[in-house]
């Protein structure tokens, strides 16, 4: 992947957040989803490559666009072969309901490189630059703060854990707060929460617990850019799910996973804000358009581009 395909895909994602944010607060969270979906699939068309979905938006059969296996961009015998992963819209209910941190997003890399990873849960942990090397998912949380607070010269009690808010990551929350760090609760979104914890001045120092496991990889991938640091457990809170597993092939579950296991090392990313977060700020629509905030990471080069883009629907009626 010599093309930098992410100053392409960009605009895949602005097209997803702008039709996503069209309906943002409206309380249709099935509505919301399907419109960033659409759009998405939409405006793929217009790029020259080749892509797969690896990780899309549901299986064949279930969903009417980017489903997992489902090929996409062009014919063209010379096009560029890539693996894609997906999520047009991370955070239907946040979007539905006005809430925060709602993302489209894009993670591109090498035929073979993304695992193909089934809808499950997994245990994650993301940091920035300077703890990669020195938390890990294999030490305790006690164990992790005290070496991330050593490493960035800083108090145990200044640092601040972002965990999503749910019943499975309460003895998660018990340990932090014993060891007497911060804890930001996240009714949603802990995609852009990891995310953040690699964008100096977020106010995040790291991510932990249980969520997701496919918007797990989608943030190993934006992390290998940033040079921040990912590891994933599955952590299946089903026998439906465990199953799942199985099928793709995925046999140990106590096997901690890095990005390079996720994704590859030659990855590009790129998402645009739905709704104000942690990581953007969201759509704003405005006299004759709108207003979109993305960010583009090539990991290659390890550059990252924070990008404002004014939208004239006069110009570009469909969207």
């Amino acid at each position: 992947m010599d093309r930098n395909l992410a100053l392409e895909v960009v605009r895949v994602t602005e097209a997803a957040a702008l039709a996503s944010a069209r309906l943002m607060g409206r309380g249709d969270a099935e509505a919301v989803d399907r419109a960033g979906g659409e759009a998405m699939r939409r405006a793929f068309d217009a790029i020259d490559f080749r892509g797969r979905i690896v990780i899309g938006e549901g299986r064949a059969g279930e969903v009417e666009h980017l489903w997992v296996g489902e090929t996409i961009g062009t014919d063209e015998p010379d096009a560029v072969n890539i693996d894609v992963a997906v999520d047009a819209l991370e955070g239907a209910t946040v979007c539905a309901t006005g809430g925060a941190n709602a993302l489209s997003m894009i993670l591109i890399s090498e035929p073979g490189k993304i695992l193909p990873c089934p809808e499950t849960y997994m245990e994650k942990l993301a940091v920035g630059p300077e703890g990669a090397g020195v938390v890990s998912l294999d030490k305790s949380p006690a164990e992790n703060l005290r070496a991330l607070a050593e490493a960035r010269g800083v108090y145990v009690e200044d640092l601040t854990v972002v965990v999503l808010d749910r019943p499975r990551n309460d003895r998660l929350v018990a340990a932090i707060r014993e060891v007497g760090a911060r804890v930001q609760l996240l009714a949603d979104g802990d995609l852009a929460a990891a995310i953040a914890t690699a964008r100096p001045g977020s106010g995040i120092d790291l991510l932990l617990g249980v969520g997701k496991a496919q918007q797990g990889v989608l943030a190993a991938g934006a992390l290998v850019g940033l040079g921040g640091l990912f590891q994933g457990r599955f952590h299946p809170l089903t026998g439906d799910e465990k199953s799942r597993l199985r099928e793709a092939d995925i046999t140990d579950v106590e096997r901690v996973y890095e990005a390079d296991d996720l994704v590859g090392r030659n990855v590009m990313f790129a998402a645009t804000g739905v709704t104000s977060g942690l990581l953007l700020e969201g759509v704003r629509f405005i006299a004759g358009g709108a207003q979109t905030n993305s960010v583009v990471v090539r990991s290659r080069t390890r550059t990252v581009r924070w990008i404002q883009a004014f939208h004239r629907f006069d110009l570009r009626p469909d969207y």
